[in-house]
């Protein structure tokens, strides 16, 4: 239904304004733009009019009826009326170009400027406001290749094209930020850097793999819950609307689902925390919790398979392919799930979690993940036998806490 109070304002608005242009020589303020003949500066008066007017239609009708003193029965009541418009209507703009600062850790990924992308570039196809990278810690890893051969060169483009700041030093980003994207494409980097972060109180998303082994992701998440701040891990396949949408219910209880992803190996990580991690964790996020036991072998074609049997009967199949895909089926038919909707779903999400502290992801569920596929790797050393995943938690455990 179209407001007729908002529309009148919007057109006596634009007409001020133009009167106000064409008297350049004029004042610097132009007078009863808002309700009880509130002045404001003309430059802070276009912010407001270009940000598409950021007060709801309903607040702009009620300033106006109690500019009439229609609902204000004294000059007492009608002042306090138009402070809370106003505090409403600058309060909103104020609120909304509070972005939250974030600090990237690790420039040795595409990620970095993917993420940073999407965040402090407004015209970007995807762009997504609320937040903004400000700082970033290079990083890197001598020992890998596709991490030493790129991370000054990310990390210069943070600087030049998005004005990031370099910092020497974790302890001096966290100085700076709201919140850290422990980004690093290195899996072993990711617990000691998460333990400077939570050290300083900053809540964190850690990229995958969470980490280098199973006992330093169950380590990283000791220490988050131990100083008290929220983190998650996550793939951005996860958040694959495909996915989400089989997560929400749209097939009722899933009994069974096959997912696909590349599972490039890297030697100084277990095989499938390199790359097969977003194929397992499409899966997971359709499955969900209750994973027992894990079987691995190889397709005809030579690929990774991996079979889980989960605790109610259920079975979860990750396949290493040349692509991103899957399929779930459940008590209401089937669907296609593990497709790659880029990273716009997973910084959406990331946004969310700064601005409320609140996961978007289990602790357990992560947990189930990493143990998932740390079992895939033992059952392969034990020639394709079943491992129980609580045998491989147990072995972790037992190992004490990683250096």
């Amino acid at each position: 239904m179209v407001n007729v109070a908002l529309l009148q304002y919007r057109r006596e608005s634009w007409r001020r304004t133009a009167r106000a242009e064409d008297a350049r020589s004029g004042p610097a303020c132009i007078g009863h733009c808002l309700p009880g003949g509130m002045r404001i500066k003309r430059r802070r008066y276009h912010r407001i009019i270009q940000n598409r007017f950021m007060v709801n239609e309903s607040i702009i009708s009620l300033s106006r009826w109690f500019s009439r003193g229609s609902l204000a029965p004294n000059r007492i009541v009608r002042l306090f009326c138009f402070g809370l418009v106003g505090g409403l209507l600058f309060g909103g703009e104020r609120a909304g170009a509070a972005d939250l600062r974030l600090g990237i850790v690790g420039t040795d990924t595409s990620h970095a400027a993917a993420f940073t992308g999407l965040l402090n570039d407004p015209t970007a196809k995807d762009h997504l406001p609320g937040a903004k990278v400000v700082a970033a810690f290079k990083g890197g890893s001598p020992d890998i290749p596709i991490s030493i051969s790129r991370v000054e060169t990310n990390a210069a483009g943070l600087r030049d094209r998005y004005g990031v700041t370099l910092c020497d030093t974790i302890e001096e980003l966290c100085a700076q930020v709201d919140g850290v994207l422990i980004l690093s494409v290195d899996g072993r980097k990711h617990l000691p850097q998460a333990r400077l972060v939570a050290a300083a109180g900053k809540p964190m998303f850690i990229d995958k793999p969470l980490g280098g082994t199973l006992g330093e992701a169950l380590e990283i998440i000791r220490v988050a819950q131990a100083a008290g701040v929220p983190f998650f891990s996550s793939s951005a396949l996860r958040f694959a609307e495909s996915t989400q949408a089989v997560r929400r219910g749209r097939l009722g209880r899933v009994t069974r689902a096959e997912t696909t992803s590349p599972a490039n190996r890297e030697p100084t990580h277990p095989d499938l925390f390199w790359y097969g991690v977003h194929g397992c964790e499409s899966l997971f996020t359709v499955m969900g919790t209750g994973c027992e036991s894990v079987t691995r072998r190889l397709t005809t074609d030579g690929k990774i398979e991996v079979v889980g049997q989960w605790k109610d009967g259920r079975t979860g199949i990750y396949r290493e392919a040349s692509g991103y895909g899957g399929k779930a089926v459940g008590e209401k038919g089937e669907a296609t799930v593990g497709t790659y909707d880029r990273y716009a779903p997973l910084v959406a999400e990331i946004i969310k979690f700064f601005q409320t502290g609140k996961p978007p992801v289990p602790v357990e569920e992560t947990i189930e993940l990493f143990a998932f596929m740390e079992a895939a790797d033992e059952s392969q050393r034990q020639g394709g036998q079943p491992v129980t995943l609580t045998e491989v938690l147990a072995k972790a455990w037992a190992a004490g806490p990683p250096p």
